[in-house]
């Protein structure tokens, strides 16, 4: 039998009996719709990690230089979390000996983070923030401009003035319809104006990255953003290029080591930290999130495959006085055969075809009630519709080899 013609034979079948064909594809349906969900948010959330997040944690061509990583929280064990916290922590005293001797072009900031402080005004309810301490340097290493204001002079990161660059979030709680510029915020109990509003941020998987106050390095505020006299927790330093990346990076490792006294073959006991260090913890997450993604919907497709191959089995039981007659009239046992495996065949990739449509469907609906991003991967399609295929063949192995073994003249017997 033409193939072509054994699949019109399958979609007269599944026509015919709607509700038979229906529960038949429910399982590699369920199976399929889940595995294109599950992929699709997997995918959405890698390209945002590539093209916007690992932007806004580490901007591009830009490292930073801290005692333990501040990203690369993956699959750590007790002992490596032990070894970082015994690390000694990074000294203002290491700056000189970091940045000097730095190529031309390089941009440099320090930057103490680690402390979340409560900012109030005289009328607005408190707030925590991200406050950050770092020279103006900073904003141009982030290429983060403001959207009214100005970022703090040279005069005032020197002489730690009491002026602060705030986040959208920030401005939106504390000076909600008005111009924020030359009001006053309270931190830690100390009055700082604010002299601009820093451009929107965004968010990421529900997380704003607008409220935050940014105030000069040598503000008072350093006493809450890093209580530990004369400790740091970062200097951040963006290159012109990779190439000239690379090469500071390893000049500033040399420095570091040789700050440290570390000898030959003793391991680094600080991290130089680049978006790719953001982007190795991912692929580390990715891996288990795809292999759950495969393996979960794989549960439902082999149910799908037993109940296509129950449904077949039941099939050629029904029609087996047609196949008597069919084989009567000169019809092959390959004949037979082929046309049980294009239906259980067709059923399937049938039944593949709507779980894709459905669980794009799911995956934009996921994508738009919760902050997870979905992006649909080609791959996933075809892989969901090979796979289709593949359990339709194999669930329709034994009916079709069972319908094909039937002597003729028993099976125009049977009622």
């Amino acid at each position: 039998m033409p193939l072509f013609e054994a699949v019109l034979l399958a979609l007269q079948t599944i026509r015919t009996q709607k509700l038979k064909s229906f529960f038949t594809m429910l399982g590699v349906c369920i199976g399929v719709t889940f595995l294109i969900a599950v992929v699709s948010i997997v995918e959405g959330m890698s390209r945002y990690m590539q093209d916007d997040l690992v932007g806004k944690l580490l901007a591009v061509n830009t490292f930073e230089v801290r005692s333990r990583p501040n990203v690369n929280l993956g699959n750590v064990t007790e002992e490596e979390w032990l070894e970082w916290q015994r690390r000694p922590r990074l000294m203002e005293a290491d700056v000189p000996a970091i940045t000097e001797g730095l190529p031309d072009g390089i941009v440099w900031a320090p930057m103490s983070s680690d402390g979340g402080v409560t900012a109030t005004t005289l009328t607005g309810r408190p707030k925590g923030v991200n406050a950050v301490n770092t020279t103006r340097n900073y904003f141009e290493i982030k290429k983060m401009g403001v959207t009214s204001g100005r970022v703090f002079s040279p005069q005032e990161d020197a002489m730690g003035s009491l002026v602060v660059v705030i986040g959208k979030d920030v401005k939106d709680h504390f000076f909600p319809n008005v111009d924020p510029v030359g009001k006053e915020l309270r931190l830690g109990n100390l009055p700082y104006t604010v002299i601009g509003v820093a451009e929107s941020q965004g968010s990421a998987l529900g997380i704003s990255f607008d409220k935050f106050v940014v105030a000069p390095y040598n503000s008072p505020l350093r006493r809450l953003t890093n209580r530990q006299k004369g400790v740091i927790d970062a200097v951040m330093i963006k290159s012109p290029s990779e190439a000239v990346m690379n090469s500071t990076m390893e000049d500033v490792r040399e420095v570091m080591r040789s700050v440290r006294k570390l000898r030959p073959g003793q391991k680094d006991n600080f991290v130089l930290e680049t978006s790719s260090s953001a982007l190795t913890f991912f692929a580390k997450i990715k891996q288990y999130l795809v292999l759950a993604g495969v393996v979960l919907p794989a549960i439902g497709l082999i149910v799908g495959a037993i109940v296509i191959m129950n449904i077949m089995l039941v099939a050629v039981a029904e029609r087996t006085r047609e196949i008597g007659v069919r084989k009567s009239l000169g019809a092959r046992r390959r004949d037979i055969m082929a046309q049980f495996l294009v239906e259980s065949t067709t059923l399937s990739i049938l039944g593949a075809a709507i779980g894709v449509g459905l669980g794009a469907v799911l995956a934009k609906v996921i994508s738009s009630v919760t902050p997870l991003p979905a992006a649909i991967a080609l791959w996933s399609v075809i892989l969901a519709v090979v796979v289709g295929a593949g359990v339709g063949i194999m669930a329709g192995v034994y009916p079709a080899s069972r319908a094909s073994r039937l002597d003729p003249v028993v099976a125009l017997r049977s009622e």
